[in-house]
C-alpha cells in the first residue's frame, strides 16, 4: 500500500492518497479498545417483567427491582448472550443477570467463515515489499557524483535548449 497504491495518482481526487492525506492535517487519535469493542456490540430493547426479569432470544435475565416495568436497553456480544449489559435512557445501570441460558449466540449473528485462499505462487506483497526495499537501499553518493556538464555519451548534435524537457518525454534529441 505505502509505495504503489498511496503514491499513485486517484483517478477522481487527482492526487495522491499520500499527498491528500497530509494536507488534511494531523492524523486523529486511534480508538481505545474499549470504544472499538463498544462499536461492534449489539443492543436490543425490552420492557423488564413486574418480577425484574425479562427474555431473550429464548433466555430469561433477572435485573435490579427497581426496573420493573421499565424498558431497558440491552448490549451485548452478539457471539456471547451470557453477559448483558443493561442501560436506562442511555446509562449503564447493571449487567443482566442469566437465569436459562438456552442460545448462546444470536440467532442472526454469523460466526466468521473459515475462508481458505487457493495459492497462486505469486505473492504480491512480497513483491511490493522487496521493491521498497530496494529503494529505500538506494542511496545517493553525492561526494562522488560527477561535475555538471561533464558526460562523455554528450555530443553536439544532443545540445540544445529543449533537453532536458525532450528527455523528460521520452523525445530523442534532434527529433521534434
Amino acid at each position: 500500500m505505502e509505495s504503489v497504491y498511496h503514491r499513485a495518482t486517484h483517478s477522481d481526487t487527482g492526487a495522491p492518497p499520500l499527498e491528500r492525506f497530509h494536507a488534511a492535517g494531523p492524523a486523529p487519535t486511534p480508538p481505545t479498545e474499549t470504544t472499538l469493542r463498544e462499536a461492534f456490540l449489539w443492543s436490543e430493547k425490552r420492557t423488564v417483567s413486574k418480577t425484574a426479569t425479562f427474555g431473550m432470544h429464548g433466555n430469561d435475565y433477572e435485573v435490579d427491582a427497581e426496573l420493573a416495568r421499565q424498558r431497558v436497553e440491552l448490549v451485548f456480544d452478539p457471539l456471547d448472550l451470557t453477559e448483558l449489559e443493561v442501560r436506562l435512557a442511555g446509562r449503564r445501570v447493571g449487567i443482566a443477570v442469566p437465569l436459562h441460558i438456552r442460545r448462546h449466540v444470536h440467532p442472526k449473528a454469523r460466526a466468521e467463515p473459515d475462508l481458505e485462499r487457493p495459492v497462486t505462487g505469486i505473492d504480491y506483497l512480497g513483491l511490493v515489499a522487496a521493491r521498497r526495499e530496494r529503494e529505500l537501499a538506494q542511496r545517493i553518493d553525492y561526494r562522488n557524483l560527477p561535475p555538471a556538464g561533464d558526460n562523455d555519451n554528450d555530443n553536439v548534435e544532443e545540445r540544445d535548449e529543449h533537453r532536458p524537457v525532450a528527455h523528460a518525454l521520452g523525445i530523442r534529441a534532434g527529433t521534434r
